[in-house]
């Protein structure tokens, strides 16, 4: 031994290295660098230095990634061989210092022990009734990607064994490298879906659910492989045993220990129900399967995997236990076995042979994918463009396919030449699917709305379309005063869309229903609102129409569900939640900022008008418009702009029920009562005014200000009286906004609208703060060209030009010598 090691390492040829380890070993102390000492002497130590490098270098290299539109896997494989013989690990000493030969056994241990749990978390957050039953395109889809891809690029292995002479080891191996090429594991496409944004998406949800279906294929194919593996002998009864060992495993977890831990913890019991007793029992369990797998001959995988089906997913159980892994299992678990596979990267060992051979396994099995997911995606009529962009989804690779080839490699199955080139192949793959998919594929092109959708500019007599988003029982109350006042007749009928929105918690699918077809399967919430929405129907029967979905996904995802509902349902409006919640001592009680984010993404990507209500509906006990037989006051405050118009029509909406009385505020600036804009202004509010004159319940008024202190000072005390107030979120320059923005906490709600949020406010009233739709990209360069060929149209001998009120909008008007027509 030198240098205080306590191993010998006797290398006796190429491949062959004898490790003796000093049984002394464990108890040597790190020595203090103080002392001259080497503080990698301990096992312990080194293994926290060797975690922390690779976890520091692939954070590093993810950031300088990332820009590129990379994914993380191929930071952390990449982490790995920058230790490994591809790099750093070429230098002898380099190798011996921070990853020497005795560490290896221990990081293998370590590493064993991460994708174990890994594969546990993956099965808890899988609904094993979608794996089965996924849908009629997505199972042709992912059983066409798993069949054709594996039978051609399998043939092609058998080719070239026969017709081109190679080295033993690779003919060996080369099968099993077609078969981890035709691998569509459910595990990576869902990573990958998740980094991209794109889970909501309907190219999403059929990769999800077809990586589901061909994960099960290949997931139930490999245990009988390896139950045949387990045969003492080639007559058929010897296989026998460990296939029925295998079944009455798979028994065991889904007919008796899933139905028990669906019985003990329901949807019902908060997420306080699950102790940490319960955890540490199904960690145990974790290990148990584990082991039972290995005993009855499949990988040590297969068990916890299995389990990880068997727990129930979603809220309590499935949301208590991915809350326990997920942080250690992305932090530490998951880079550390990716990194392990790159340490044991050597790119210089492999010979020219068996990149050219191997090379055409791996480009060859890419194609055929491409081609086998690609046409029954156009069968299903799928777009080109999104069979393409499905197709490269479907042909990602990551830890499953490493997996495989750690397995095989341990096996001795497969040569360190092959090892590498497919570990290199899902590195490479990897790094050209992700920029592609991003570049080819928006997702932000679902949500957007061709024509204008808004109140301002609705026909009176056609149908309102209204969306109302809900997190929890608490919105309830005051959405459905929003919708009673919205006043829904024969005239003027209502369609109403509720969302319940719920954050995806212990799932990996995200959930889009509709909640009267799931009713019972659906959480409590969604079938409060349901019944809310059926009592509502029926007080306005002939009147109105409700439907209500259940949208279970991530809040940063969340948007797309609620774009695309809005988009089917072609809403005038959608009115989400506001992200702070009041006690009823009139503070704020919490504050919830993956809502606020979730509020700006709608904000931006809508395709209708959309508010934010603040809810102050507590503070009043949530009085009902139906059942109170008190006036119910509303106000909105008239400034300037599109937003404002947009506040205006759906006020006067309101004015028409019978127990809402209005009062419109506008605010005028000192001194500019004469411009232009204020009369444009003052013709829209005449022509409403005209419209509703025989209504005695709306009121109007002008307040005269200065500056932003006045605004302040008139808000805070003149609107305690109001039950509800409406307001525009962005205006056209005023003195009456100068200086007020700098104070602004929410800039979603804009000046006016975050002065109204404030809980110093003297008021009890709530709050709707009102975005107008806007075009966007290219529909708002037609609609300017269209204005141009309008203007010309009916001036044809006038100069004119395009004046475009706000910076984003799309209320236009055609000015003539003055004069304005509004668009």
């Amino acid at each position: 031994m030198e240098g205080g090691l306590t191993h010998d390492a006797i290398k006796i040829g190429k491949n062959v290295t004898i490790l003796c380890i000093n049984n002394s070993f464990k108890k040597i102390p790190a020595k203090s660098i103080w002392l001259s000492g080497n503080p990698l002497v301990s096992p312990t130590t080194l293994l926290m230095f060797q975690l922390s490098s690779i976890s520091t270098v692939s954070l590093l290299i993810n950031v300088c990634f990332k820009p590129l539109g990379q994914s993380s896997l191929v930071s952390q494989i990449f982490g790995g061989m920058i230790f490994g013989p591809s790099i750093l690990g070429h230098s002898q000493d380099v190798a011996d210092t921070v990853f020497p030969i005795h560490s290896r056994a221990i990081m293998d241990v370590f590493s064993g022990f991460g994708i174990m749990f890994f594969f546990f978390e993956v099965g808890v957050k899988i609904d094993p009734y979608l794996m089965v039953c996924p849908g009629r395109m997505a199972a042709v889809i992912g059983a066409s990607a798993l069949i054709i891809t594996t039978g051609l690029s399998i043939g092609l292995a058998v080719f070239l064994k026969t017709s081109v002479t190679m080295s033993t080891s690779l003919q060996n191996s080369l099968i099993l490298v077609a078969s981890s090429q035709s691998l569509t594991a459910f595990p990576v496409i869902s990573t990958l879906l998740d980094e991209l944004k794109i889970i909501n998406t309907d190219v999403g949800r059929i990769a999800l659910s077809s990586s589901m279906f061909s994960f099960l294929i290949g997931f139930s194919t490999t245990s009988i492989l390896f139950s045949i593996k387990q045969a003492s002998s080639h007559h058929i009864y010897s296989f026998l045993p460990p296939f029925l060992s295998v079944v009455a495993f798979v028994a065991t977890n889904f007919l008796i220990l899933r139905p028990k831990l669906k019985k003990m913890f329901t949807q019902a019991m908060g997420p306080k129900c699950i102790d940490e007793k319960t955890i540490a029992f199904i960690f145990i369990l974790v290990m148990v399967s584990a082991f039972i797998s290995e005993v009855i001959g499949q990988h040590y995988i297969f068990g916890p995997l299995l389990l990880g089906l068997a727990v129930p997913d979603g809220p309590p159980l499935g949301a208590a236990i991915s809350s326990k892994l997920a942080s250690l299992g992305l932090a530490f678990f998951y880079p550390a076995y990716c990194a392990v596979t790159g340490l044991q990267t050597n790119v210089f060992d492999v010979d020219l042979e068996t990149y050219y051979i191997i090379g055409i396994i791996i480009i060859f099995t890419f194609v055929v994918k491409l081609i086998a997911v690609i046409l029954p995606a156009l069968c299903f009529n799928l777009p080109i463009k999104e069979a393409v962009v499905l197709a490269l989804i479907l042909n990602a690779r990551g830890i499953v396919e490493l997996t495989f080839v750690n397995l095989w490699k341990d096996g001795k199955q497969i040569g360190n030449q092959s090892f590498t080139l497919v570990t290199v192949s899902v590195l490479v793959v990897t790094a050209i699917i992700t920029p592609l998919v991003r570049m080819l594929y928006d997702p932000e092109k679902q949500c957007v709305s061709e024509k204008r959708s808004t109140i301002h500019h609705s026909n009176s007599s056609l149908e309102f379309r209204i969306l109302v988003c809900i997190h929890n029982p608490e919105n309830i109350p005051t959405m459905m005063n929003i919708l009673e006042v919205t006043h829904a007749s024969e005239m003027n009928p209502v369609a109403v869309t509720a969302m319940v929105l719920i954050e995806l918690v212990g799932r990996s699918t995200p959930v889009l229903v509709r909640t009267d077809k799931y009713r019972g399967e659906t959480p409590l919430l969604a079938d409060q609102v349901l019944n809310s929405l059926i009592q509502y129907e029926a007080r306005n029967e002939g009147c109105t129409t409700a439907q209500s979905y259940t949208s279970m996904s991530q809040f940063q995802t969340m948007h797309d569900d609620i774009c695309r509902i809005a988009i089917d349902k072609r809403a005038n409006i959608l009115i989400l939640p506001f992200h702070k919640k009041w006690a009823i001592s009139g503070k704020i009680e919490s504050t919830s900022s993956p809502i606020q984010n979730l509020n700006i993404n709608v904000l931006n990507k809508a395709p209708c008008s959309v508010g934010i209500l603040i809810d102050r509906g507590i503070l009043t006990g949530f009085t009902s418009v139906r059942t109170s037989q008190l006036k119910f006051h509303v106000a909105v405050l008239f400034l300037s702009g599109s937003d404002d118009l947009e506040a205006l029509a759906y006020s006067f909406r309101m004015g028409k029920h019978e127990r809402v009385h209005l009062t419109i505020i506008r605010l005028l600036v000192s001194g500019d009562e004469n411009s232009k804009d204020i009369k444009f202004d003052n013709n829209v509010i005449h022509e409403y005014r005209q419209a509703n004159k025989e209504n005695d319940r709306i009121t109007y008024e002008e307040r005269v200000l200065t500056d932003g202190l006045c605004l302040s000072s008139y808000m805070s005390s003149n609107l305690e009286h109001y039950n509800l107030i409406l307001v525009g979120k962005t205006h056209q320059d005023s003195p009456l906004l100068q200086g007020l923005g700098e104070w602004n906490e929410c800039p979603e709600l804009g000046v006016m609208g975050d002065m109204l949020a404030s809980p110093y406010l003297k008021t009890k009233a709530s709050v709707l703060v009102i975005q107008q739709h806007k075009l966007r990209g290219n529909l708002l360069s037609k609609n300017m060209r269209f204005l141009r060929s309008k203007s010309s149209s009916i001036y044809p001998e006038l100069p004119t030009k395009i004046i475009c009120q706000g910076v984003k909008t799309d209320s236009f008007y055609i000015s003539v010598d003055g004069s304005r027509h509004s668009y």
